[in-house]
């Protein structure tokens, strides 16, 4: 829950801050299809069966940054997005090499005293992480207690640049990728 709140105070920033939101309108975004089956994916292994077969939902779960770091790939020139797929990739690599879960903190998740209920947890606390520096071990108390990694930082950060650069008064037109040519203006 605290994912979307930041992602909504990232979006909030742009107009307190003189931007306008009606610029991303003009952004050109490449294999849009890319997130929406990752959402899914996430949404299905973590809320809607989060039991069933725990092998098909740690590839799942890996599935999803896939498909993320493929929309990230085919969107790289975008302001931020290095910055988002850098976050991506280190989330991605923890939770392939912990087998399909990211690995959380035991103390991170004691400090805001999270009880994982049963069934798949895209992150849990392990007996023996592997690059448990990359996984969730940044406590977030308060009324939208979470635990994040340094890679959900840098997805925002990305976030707030792509949002920042793209909106702000004066910003460029929308990045052309190699070979585009700018459309003719109606005028």
């Amino acid at each position: 829950m605290i994912l979307i709140a930041l992602a909504a105070l990232c979006v909030l920033s742009v107009p307190l801050t003189g931007g306008r939101l009606s610029r991303l309108a003009d952004l050109r975004l490449r294999g849009l299809w890319l997130p929406v089956p990752a959402l899914a994916l996430q949404v299905v292994i973590t809320v809607i069966a989060p039991s069933g077969d725990a092998s098909l939902h740690d590839l799942a779960h890996i599935a999803t940054y896939v498909l993320l770091g493929l929309f990230l790939w085919a969107n790289r020139r975008l302001p931020g997005a290095p910055i988002m797929a850098a976050g991506t990739l280190s989330n991605g690599l923890a939770v392939l090499l912990n087998g399909g879960v990211m690995p959380a903190a035991a103390s991170a998740q004691r400090i805001i005293g999270m009880h994982l209920g049963s069934g798949f947890q895209n992150s849990a606390h392990l007996p023996h992480p592997v690059l448990l520096w990359l996984g969730d071990i940044i406590p977030w108390p308060g009324p939208l207690p979470n635990v994040l990694s340094i890679g959900d930082l840098f997805i925002f950060a990305g976030t707030l640049v792509l949002l920042h650069r793209t909106c702000r008064a004066g910003a460029p037109g929308p990045t052309l990728s190699r070979g585009e040519q700018p459309e003719p203006s109606a005028g």
